[in-house]
């Protein structure tokens, strides 16, 4: 995997819903894009909301542009274990298109979501994520992206402008 050309996901849970359809818009309109700008790898955390927003616009993606890949970086096996089952068979329709999936720990860990978010940042190059809140994971995920040079396209910015 080329780092340079690694994308990686961060966003809230909850996307409101007089927003979804913008958000996804923008999503796949931002994913395809950086796919043409030569982006080969695309990094998901498996979460509920965005996470899932993203990882289905890469699959979606991929029929076009078979080269691209989508990597899942887990905090632990058992992520999904309490969720709804539509939302499990979901889930588990994204593990299956998956072409890598990297568990972060067997066993869920007050600091496993911290260490996948981490992860995430440290095999990427770009962070694309919606956030429009000034703390939770996902702000520390920015900020971290930010810190250490990576460079970072909030989708929140902009869906207001569509």
């Amino acid at each position: 995997m080329n780092k340079e050309k690694s994308c990686c996901f961060t966003g809230h849970r909850l996307i409101p819903d007089d927003r979804y359809y913008r958000v996804m818009f923008l999503l796949r309109q931002t994913v395809e894009q950086k796919i043409k700008e030569g982006y080969t790898t695309f990094c998901a955390g498996g979460a509920q909301g965005f996470d899932t927003m993203a990882a289905l616009a890469v699959m979606n993606l991929k029929r076009v542009y078979p080269q691209v890949q989508l990597h899942l970086y887990l905090p632990c096996r058992n992520q999904a274990e309490k969720w709804k089952s539509a939302d499990k068979e979901m889930y588990n329709k994204i593990l299956k298109a998956a072409d890598k999936i990297v568990y972060i720990s067997d066993e869920y860990t007050p600091y496993c979501m911290n260490r996948r978010n981490r992860a995430l940042v440290d095999n990427s190059s770009l962070c694309i994520a919606y956030c429009t809140q000034t703390g939770g994971g996902t702000v520390y995920t920015v900020s971290y992206a930010i810190d250490n040079g990576v460079d970072v396209i909030n989708l929140a910015e902009q869906t207001d402008k569509i």
